[in-house]
């Protein structure tokens, strides 16, 4: 059996079982649905896989990132065209009875609004925000990603933070974990 095509010393199957759940929150968090996500996650690891052998395995994640928001950005083109709305149903994991109905609705809810909050930032200020907040990067990792200075990748993280808290703050009486004012 031949040998699958290697990134350096990392094969294809390495990328991706180092990267994918990266790639896959990435696109979630540009504003794709899961079942979106799923199939653009794809679409990144074929373009990686067509272009392997020039890409530097120091260089891999930055990569796949690359790849995933030219992905994401055909992607939100695509469902403008068809003037869909994404369901993101299957995302919603079963109501179980430790958290009850109630809470699934709370939680289901959230989502949605946290997902609308983000996608009124603008695109650049999306990208370091779910960088920093739901992958943990620090801003020089951020930057690094973003081919930006790190002050420059600092300044878009505080002005997203600050739009971002502007926003939900605007959404008060929608967000289902706080008391009516």
């Amino acid at each position: 059996m031949p040998s699958a095509p290697t990134l350096g010393a990392v094969s294809i199957e390495s990328l991706v079982a180092q990267h994918y759940g990266f790639v896959w929150r990435v696109l979630r968090g540009l504003g794709l649905s899961a079942s979106d996500s799923e199939d653009a996650a794809q679409q990144v690891f074929m373009i990686a896989a067509r272009k392997l052998e020039s890409i530097a395995p120091e260089r891999a994640r930055s990569f796949v990132y690359g790849a995933a928001l030219r992905v994401a950005s055909n992607a939100r083109r695509g469902l403008r065209r068809r003037r869909e709305v994404p369901e993101d149903a299957e995302a919603d994991p079963p109501a179980s009875e430790s958290r009850g109905p109630e809470r699934h609705a709370q939680l289901t809810q959230a989502r949605a609004l946290l997902a609308e909050v983000i996608a009124q930032l603008p695109e650049q200020q999306q990208r370091v925000l779910v960088l920093a907040e739901i992958e943990q990067l620090e801003v020089p990792e951020i930057a690094e990603l973003e081919g930006v200075p790190v002050g420059t990748a600092a300044s878009r993280l505080r002005v997203a933070r600050q739009k971002f808290r502007e926003l939900l703050e605007a959404a008060r009486d929608r967000n289902p974990f706080l008391e009516p004012a």
